[in-house]
């Protein structure tokens, strides 16, 4: 039985590595092209391959289940073309047994996914994107208009913020802060606004060139005093880490599974939507278990006989077979976006449905071919 582990590990392998670094061109070529528009004026075409290189994991990690899938389909095929399966089968090879195999390797495409994902493609996203924006000569590389809670309890009570950042910038700073806090009852006691920030020891806010504005309740709202000051620097102490302003300020590709879930324990604790983020994590979380679910998708392509379809068919139709499940794994990620599904069911499923389909075909070649 070592024999025919070497020799699915050899034929699988090397055509998942052929087909993954096939696309990996493609994807390649693709952004470079697009890059080439951009170059001038500080941007050379040194940095269009370098960003475009960069975009490579991200891409890997994508494209994976899909290259296993069709990579699979192609080593199995070939097998089955020449009767080398058949031979196997012959031999002992069992439909329990061939599955045990292709999980092991399954499972050893799924680690690979997920060191991508989680470890490799999120710091090649934050170099690309400091990339762009040292050679494109921007500062600000985050989304605008993030917000965030934070709360403090003091002997008057509990003081509650809200948080808003501009930006952030290639070297972690933060640009455009608003801080407004507002006390136990609701109203708004102090604002802050700094023009930059940075997020130093014991996640202290360090803010500059700051404006800080108090109001002095009175009677009512209407009466309530305003006082201004203006100051060179202010520490700010929070609770809110350099993680989760990145979190909230930085795309979620730049994002690994753990940011994630932090991320989300921060927005539960402070009562804000989080199924956006949920979903995300938990696709993430479930991402990689697509290959176990695409190698088993493959093995019915084992039990068909060379006269379903020659090789080049066969890869055509895992080609469709890996598409449509894209296209599945992103829709249904809107659809529970939209209709407030149950996040992990919202992730899990597509994969449970190819599964569920692989299985069956894979049972039905068994009992009748």
């Amino acid at each position: 039985m070592k024999t025919v582990r070497r020799l699915f590990n050899r034929d699988i392998v090397s055509s998942v590595a052929f087909v993954a670094l096939a696309f990996l061109s493609l994807f390649f070529f693709i952004d470079f092209v697009e890059e080439l528009a951009d170059v001038g004026k500080g941007y050379t075409v040194l940095h269009a391959v370098a960003h475009s290189l960069l975009q490579a994991p991200a891409h890997l990690y994508e494209l994976m289940p899909i290259a296993v899938l069709i990579g699979t389909i192609y080593a199995l095929a070939r097998l089955a073309q020449s009767s080398e399966y058949t031979i196997l089968r012959t031999g002992g090879l069992g439909p329990g047994r061939a599955l045990s195999l292709l999980a092991q390797l399954g499972l050893a495409f799924a680690v690979v996914t997920y060191v991508t994902g989680d470890w490799i493609a999120p710091y090649s996203e934050r170099q690309a994107t400091e990339l762009l924006a040292r050679a494109k000569g921007k500062q600000r590389i985050g989304a605008a208009g993030a917000w965030l809670k934070d709360k403090h309890m003091t002997s008057a009570g509990e003081l509650n913020y809200s948080v808003n950042v501009g930006s952030a910038g290639a070297d972690g700073s933060m640009h455009d802060v608003r801080i407004f806090e507002f006390d136990s009852d609701g109203r708004l006691v102090r604002r802050i606004g700094a023009a930059r920030a940075s997020i130093g020891d014991n996640d202290t806010w360090q803010l500059d060139d700051v404006r800080v504005t108090r109001w002095t309740p009175g009677g009512d709202a209407a009466h309530a005093a305003a006082s201004e000051e203006k100051l060179a620097t202010l520490a700010w102490p929070s609770s809110l880490s350099a993680s989760v302003v990145a979190a909230a300020v930085l795309p979620l590709s730049t994002m690994s599974t753990i940011e994630l879930f932090r991320y989300i324990g921060h927005l539960a604790d402070n009562e804000q939507a989080a199924q956006r983020h949920e979903i995300q994590f938990w696709k993430r979380a479930l991402y990689p278990f697509a290959c176990l679910v695409m190698m088993a998708l493959a093995l019915p392509f084992a039990y068909l006989h060379a006269r379903a379809g020659g090789v080049s068919l066969k890869v055509f139709a895992g080609i469709m077979l890996g598409i449509s499940f894209v296209l599945l794994n992103n829709m249904a990620g809107h659809l529970g976006l939209l209709r407030d599904w149950t996040p992990w069911i919202t992730a899990a499923a597509p994969s449970a449905l190819f599964l569920l389909v692989s299985l069956a075909a894979f049972s039905w070649l068994v009992r009748y071919r």
